[in-house]
């Protein structure tokens, strides 16, 4: 597996990700600073332009919920997903989703400082997305209670950007404890690393 990447982006969810499998793959750095993501060849890769990116042999796919779910799935041994047929595999999938369509929007709506009528908005409202998310965090010590997924990268990657990186939202007790859980984490802390340069 190939992973395109840049600094400071989506990219670490997906850097994160492949740090938890265990299983080798190759870097390949498209710095979006420098226009690397609107070459002829990256953009046969991802029309989009944008990174994270990942090639397969001859699949290539973009988006870093999609990524997740793909690898999760494509390596079963590293246990980020319930496999299909675990009743806990809905939840999974809801979570692994909720962090582009409600906590991505959120944070934007938040920072930007946005007066959008939940009624319009399909992520509902940053307040409404924080709640769900800080109740599903109450118990924890992950969102599916004792096991780590993929959802799990992809909604800690999104709010330790959000919260710890930028002070784009505020934190909560619940978000603190789960960030800390997340750092904690071995392929985390390479992730980081290796993001940083």
């Amino acid at each position: 597996m190939k992973l395109y990447w840049s600094p400071r982006s989506r990219s670490f969810t997906t850097l994160w990700l492949m740090e938890e499998t265990g299983q080798p793959y190759e870097r390949v750095l498209t710095d979006i600073s420098t226009g690397a993501n609107k070459t002829p060849e990256f953009l046969a890769i991802n029309p989009m332009g944008k990174v994270p990116a990942l090639t397969d042999g001859d699949m290539s796919m973009a988006e870093a919920a999609a990524i997740c779910a793909y690898v999760a799935d494509r390596y079963p041994q590293a246990k980020l997903a319930p496999p299909i047929g675990d009743p806990r595999r809905g939840k999974y999938l809801q979570w692994l989703f909720f962090a582009p369509s409600c906590i991505e929007p959120a944070i934007l709506q938040a920072y930007l400082k946005l007066d959008i009528p939940a009624t319009n908005a399909a992520w509902g409202s940053t307040t409404q997305t924080f709640d769900a998310l800080d109740q599903a965090l109450e118990t924890g010590p992950w969102l599916l209670g004792d096991d780590f997924t993929a959802a799990d990268v992809a909604i800690g990657a999104g709010i330790n950007y959000a919260i710890r990186m930028f002070n784009m939202v505020p934190t909560r007790p619940n978000f603190d404890r789960y960030l800390d859980a997340c750092a904690a984490r071995p392929a985390f802390q390479r992730a980081a690393q290796l993001a940083a340069g």
